[in-house]
């Protein structure tokens, strides 16, 4: 694979890093029936976006202790480190602690404890970003962020939504991102990975962000390409993710190679990696395999994933001393 490489993921959802095997344990210590959850072959099952994200929401169940994730961040991040990972940062949801019953103070205590483990054993430098569900409503994601800016700490660095893009608009969020905007978090949203490049404009229209997740879509207009690189918006790409789920329908038809080319700031990144058979070292063999990119393109998408991480400069700068 790509292990000799330095990598940094900026787009992975936490509790979709869990094994199978992890799963199955935990459900076991609570008494969960997860049977359903896995094929003959032991991996995740499910069929569509609809399908994926009720399988995400019964794997997520069987967390529910800060000790639960502190094991499960820390046994990722050790696993990243493994293949050359410098860099994670994770995305969390106020509104799963919420529905588990486990305190967010607790929820976000556990995997700042895994984070910390990690970066003792191996170096690897692990952040948190705060999510917004999308599905949830409007109403929903202002209390998600409130309780996200009350209570900050270290090792939380930005703040974004995620979730089913296909309900509510982008404006439909503007006060939830303010509130985290107002407390000096830098922000990314899910767009453009099912609808069109309109709705990835759209996004940045109607919210002040650094980033976009996925945004994919956007190749189907060049002009907005060209804004893209003009206002430096990165994309976090996820190429194992959407031939999975069937944004597109193979790698030959996937913009990677196009939107890099044409000088698009992107990363490379593994989503929920279990769910799609992948991980962050398949990503970077991905781009080298199916899109020719070269050791030298693959460390400057690293650099890239670096430079606009939303940890801050002293942190950045050890980073990219290290490729």
């Amino acid at each position: 694979m790509t292990a000799h490489l330095p990598k940094a993921e900026l787009h992975v959802h936490l509790e979709a890093t869990a094994s199978p095997e992890l799963v199955r344990r935990n459900a076991e210590r609570y008494g969960v029936d997860v049977s359903r959850l896995f094929d003959a072959e032991g991996r995740y099952r499910w069929t569509d976006f609809s399908t994926f994200i009720a399988s995400y929401d019964v794997a997520a169940s069987v967390f529910r202790s800060a000790e639960d994730f502190a094991e499960l961040v820390e046994g990722y991040l050790v696993g990243q480190s493994q293949v050359g990972c410098l860099y994670t940062e994770f995305f969390i949801s106020p509104d799963f602690a919420r529905r588990n019953g486990l305190p967010y103070a607790d929820y976000l205590g556990g995997v700042a404890e895994g984070i910390r483990r990690a970066e003792a054993r191996t170096g690897i430098v692990g952040r948190i970003i705060p999510l917004i569900e999308r599905h949830f409503g409007p109403a929903d994601a202002i209390g998600a962020a409130k309780v996200a800016v009350d209570n900050l700490i270290p090792e939380v660095v930005g703040f974004g939504m995620a979730g089913d893009e296909r309900v509510f608009e982008p404006w439909d969020f503007v006060p939830a991102f303010m509130i985290a905007h107002e407390a000096g978090l830098p922000l990314t949203c899910h767009a453009g990975e099912w609808q069109g490049w309109d709705h990835v404009e759209d996004t940045l229209n109607a919210l002040p962000l650094k980033r976009i997740g996925h945004g994919v879509r956007s190749i189907e207009n060049a002009d907005f390409v060209r804004r893209l690189v003009d206002e430096g918006v990165h994309l976090e790409i996820c190429p194992g993710s959407n031939i999975a789920l069937g944004a597109f329908t193979d790698f030959a038809s996937h913009p990677l190679r196009t939107f890099f080319d044409a000088g698009v700031r992107l990363s490379l990144n593994s989503d929920d990696p279990p769910f799609f058979w992948s991980s962050i070292d398949r990503e970077y063999a991905i781009a080298a395999e199916h899109f020719g990119f070269t050791d030298a393109e693959l460390l400057r998408v690293t650099r890239m994933a670096i430079e606009d991480a939303f940890c801050d400069a002293a942190t950045k700068a050890k980073l990219l001393a290290r490729l």
